[in-house]
């Protein structure tokens, strides 16, 4: 006879107790269940036919794995972060627009890239906050796609913008004759225009994802509804998800980073062509803020993203705290510390809101 049997093991991943619900032939795990306590969350399950498949309805999402019984300490940083984060790139956005010294395409694209951080952000933080202070960190099966479908879309808008901005340094500084009619505004707008593609990679992923069947555990180690930890809960095959990965994926993720490397390569080599040193120096400091930004993304990203599925460990987490939480928090700081135009049109905006 096959029974569907709750049983206690422990995570392999944090070593803290975990409720499953298996399916599983005779007695023998029938007499765990006399040792086993209420569980705090349930697992949404039904049987099918003969093959006694379960489905789930809602994921668990345990958060931070370094802080796995008791995260509410963690509220307030996170909450500091995010108002940080949101106020921040808001003011960014807001100095831009209203300094007509700023209406340049850099600043444009860097526009974009702050209300991009601001949205990628929001789908992600809110929860984490809202999981924090929860006895029963559940997400919906809906609500984990959805948080999945724009964690990818606005992620790789922000590479996108990325590669754009990088191109704007590389005509700037090898073509400045042809500066102004390579970078007009309509140009402009169509290359932020082609950076809303990554979402039709995102709708993919989501779409292929919708095609798995989930069972046994409906646990996600992890504080957001990530691809390779969704992956790893499914008990169909993953084979079809982990070639697009490997091919779509992979060009969506390297595509960007290779223009920003070839970009920046031009832009090395002609800049070792200018005989002063002031020149070089004056040439190079208005690309040191884009390198920050590019270097602290892209050096998280692809330490989670370009390993199998099946490696995908705790340790990753905080790589993706960095580039899905830190970064946007710090990209404001990084473009106005180093930037004098941008740091007078701050000035002018904050002497505007006292006056």
């Amino acid at each position: 006879m096959v029974d569907l049997v709750l049983f206690l093991e422990e995570c392999p991943y944090c070593s803290q107790p975990e409720y499953r619900i298996v399916i599983t032939r005779g007695e023998e795990k029938e007499e765990e269940l006399k040792h086993v306590k209420q569980p705090n969350f349930f697992y949404v399950t039904g049987l099918n036919g003969v093959n006694q498949t379960s489905s789930v309805s809602e994921f668990i999402l345990l958060g931070l794995p370094s802080w796995p019984e008791d995260q509410k300490p963690l509220f307030i940083p996170f909450l500091i972060i995010y108002l940080v984060t949101i106020s921040g790139n808001l003011l960014i956005i807001l100095a831009i627009r209203s300094d007509a010294h700023l209406q340049t395409p850099m600043y444009f694209f860097l526009s974009f890239l702050s209300f991009t951080d601001i949205c990628f952000t929001t789908t992600i933080v809110p929860k984490m906050l809202v999981n924090f202070l929860s006895e029963r960190k559940a997400i919906s099966y809906a609500g984990c796609l959805t948080q999945m479908y724009f964690i990818y879309a606005f992620g790789n808008s922000d590479s996108c913008l990325l590669a754009v901005m990088a191109f704007d340094r590389y005509v700037a500084i090898c073509d400045p004759f042809h500066y102004v009619t390579t970078m007009s505004h309509h140009r402009c707008v169509l290359l932020v225009a082609f950076c809303s593609f990554p979402h039709l990679h995102s709708l993919l992923h989501t779409l292929l994802l919708n095609l798995l069947t989930f069972c046994d555990s409906n646990v996600i180690h992890h504080f957001l509804c990530d691809l390779s930890p969704l992956m790893k809960l499914s008990c169909s095959p993953t084979f079809v998800n982990e070639i697009v990965i490997i091919t779509e994926g992979a060009v969506v993720l390297v595509t960007p980073f290779l223009c920003i490397a070839l970009s920046y390569i031009r832009i090395l080599i002609t800049v070792l062509k200018i005989p002063s040193a002031s020149g070089k120096h004056k040439a190079f400091s208005t690309c040191v803020s884009h390198l920050t930004v590019v270097a602290l993304f892209y050096g998280s990203i692809f330490y989670v993203y370009l390993q199998p599925v099946s490696t995908y460990t705790v340790q990753d987490h905080i790589a993706t705290v960095v580039y899905t939480v830190l970064s946007s928090m710090l990209n404001p700081f990084i473009y106005s510390l180093r930037n004098k135009d941008l740091k007078q049109g701050l000035g002018k905006l904050m002497s505007r809101w006292r006056s």
